[in-house]
């Protein structure tokens, strides 16, 4: 069982759907990739499932992704976005999981939402989540510290790492070596888990990606296989390689990962975590 654990999936620009002016679907792809576009790539690629992340241009919308799920639940399932600075949200957490093909919440910390770490915004989610069982993916590659003391304060809080901890900039900044060093700080919290998504985005070098090898190697060394999730992010860097040189990236390129390893990396860990049988 292979399971992507992320994608951006998203409808062609329509008046009830506009593109955002500061092109960043663009920035992704010329064109909206569809699950059932997703499901070609797929099959071609030997992938057999997909957790969708509705990108973020599009705000709190879950409508298309939980629609994928729900017309082919054994292929897609959903990590949400969730408005959690409206009043309204609060409403939400207790049936969030009840959506058919939800599995967790997906949140992404820039611009003025870094505050939300720090500020007290959102610090009634973190115990409504952990009581509700709501994992959490986030991205928050320069405030580990940050995730550390929520983690802390919230020990049964299921948190995921997005992209190892890392972003664009850092990998262009060549920084990438300080921020796994930041994230295997967290690998002492046996409720954190990592995606090892993105690498292909942030490695200087094409395919098989040699240079990200070391960095994979210290996560997993530190977090163990049943923490890690492989994933792509596939519409960042989209051409830079084929979506099966990207499963065999980690089934073929990497020595270091044991058999075991790549079973648990590749599907069964994300499985479990999720509660996706």
């Amino acid at each position: 069982m292979i399971i992507d654990a992320q994608a951006h999936l998203w409808k062609p620009k329509a008046p009830d759907r506009p593109w955002p002016s500061d092109g960043a679907a663009r920035a992704h792809l010329p064109y909206a990739l569809t699950y059932e576009m997703m499901r070609e790539i797929m099959d071609e690629a030997g992938v057999d499932r997909v957790v969708i992340v509705p990108p973020s241009w599009e705000g709190d919308r879950n409508d298309f992704a939980l629609e994928a799920a729900q017309k082919y639940p054994d292929r897609f399932a959903v990590m949400g976005r969730i408005p959690l600075e409206r009043p309204e949200a609060k409403k939400l957490i207790a049936t969030w999981l009840d959506q058919p093909g939800m599995l967790g919440v997906r949140l992404t910390f820039a611009g003025e939402q870094l505050n939300w770490l720090t500020d007290g915004t959102i610090d009634w989610f973190w115990p409504m989540a952990a009581e509700a069982g709501i994992p959490i993916m986030a991205h928050t590659p320069m405030h580990m510290a940050d995730v550390a003391r929520i983690i802390r304060n919230h020990p049964r809080l299921v948190w995921i790492i997005d992209h190892m901890g890392m972003s664009m900039q850092i990998s262009r900044d060549n920084r990438r070596a300080e921020a796994v060093t930041r994230t295997c700080s967290l690998a002492r919290f046996p409720n954190v888990h990592v995606k090892l998504s993105s690498a292909p985005s942030y490695s200087h070098e094409m395919y098989p990606f040699a240079d990200m090898a070391r960095y994979i190697y210290k996560i997993v060394e530190a977090f163990g296989a049943r923490r890690c999730f492989w994933g792509t992010d596939l519409t960042q860097a989209f051409t830079k390689c084929t979506y099966r040189e990207r499963v065999t990236h980690f089934t073929e390129r990497l020595d270091f990962l044991s058999t075991s390893d790549k079973e648990w990396i590749m599907g069964r860990a994300i499985s479990e975590c999720l509660r996706w049988p």
